[in-house]
């Protein structure tokens, strides 16, 4: 069995950080801790874990990085992070200096489009590369133009796209999808994450309907710039961990030996420097 780094976890305690997004009737209301993630992908081949920033209340963001990075089986953490603010600047200086930081995200898909597209953004992003740290790009399908231009805007910075660039996609309807995939995949400083989509598929999913986006992002992007993420515990709004590691194991089971572990492993090593 091909081990697995998850570039993509996602850890939930709300008795340590506010998350504004998560009221009380939401799916994902509760404790996800390490402990639980770690007794059910253990026996799946995962063998080390990326943690994800979680979108809490900015006044947490140093406080949720700096606690995941002291967690068993976390290698690295995808920080929060504000490049829209003037005091961007400091604020990369703070996170990059806990080791163990590997790259930032600033959520997209639920803010207006605006805010990624000023020059003031594109300028902090192009910080990122002195201090060796990569930017993940959570899109919505319909986003993906401006993340493109975004990405164009800063071509030194190495870029993740999230979730297949499917975010709150209907899977029995991809419209422009495919095509502005192809499209954002020719940029090279711009990797792909296969994960989140069967949190989309809903709970009535097969394989046989995840595989046209797996694949598609394979054929556009290559072996050399794709990574696998769980999405935990946003996977379980379509299944389980276990679920969505079977599923993609079997999608890739005719590629060889060495393009899975790129996708599994080896890409996420040398992207995340793990």
């Amino acid at each position: 069995m091909i081990p697995i780094i998850d570039t993509h976890l996602h850890l939930i305690y709300p008795d340590r950080f506010a998350y504004p997004w998560i009221t009380p009737a939401h799916p994902l209301s509760g404790h996800w801790s390490i402990e639980a993630y770690l007794k059910e992908a253990r026996p799946l081949g995962i063998e080390a874990s990326v943690h994800m920033e979680v979108d809490v209340a900015e006044a947490d963001i140093e406080a949720e990085t700096r606690y995941v990075l002291h967690l068993d089986g976390v290698v690295g953490a995808i920080a929060a992070c504000r490049p829209e603010h003037p005091d961007f600047p400091a604020q990369l200086e703070r996170l990059a200096a806990m080791p163990g930081v590997r790259g930032l995200r600033r959520i997209l898909h639920e803010a207006p489009d605006e805010l990624s597209q000023t020059a003031q953004f594109a300028e902090h992003l192009r910080r990122l590369p002195h201090y060796g740290l990569t930017f993940d790009l959570c899109v919505r399908h319909d986003q993906l133009p401006i993340g493109e231009a975004l990405v164009r805007r800063c071509p030194d910075v190495a870029f993740v796209l999230d979730h297949c660039g499917a975010q709150d996609i209907d899977l029995t309807q991809p419209g422009p999808w495919r095509e502005n995939i192809r499209s954002i995949a020719r940029l090279p400083n711009l990797n792909a994450k296969v994960s989140g989509i069967m949190a989309y598929a809903g709970r009535g999913w097969t394989v046989d309907g995840l595989r046209p986006y797996v694949e598609h992002i394979i054929d556009c992007f290559g072996w050399d710039r794709v990574v696998w993420g769980s999405d935990h515990p946003v996977v379980t709004l379509g299944g389980t961990l276990t679920d969505w590691v079977n599923a993609t194991r079997e999608i890739i089971a005719k590629a060889s030996t060495s393009e899975q572990q790129r996708l599994l492993n080896g890409n996420a090593r040398r992207i995340y420097r793990l």
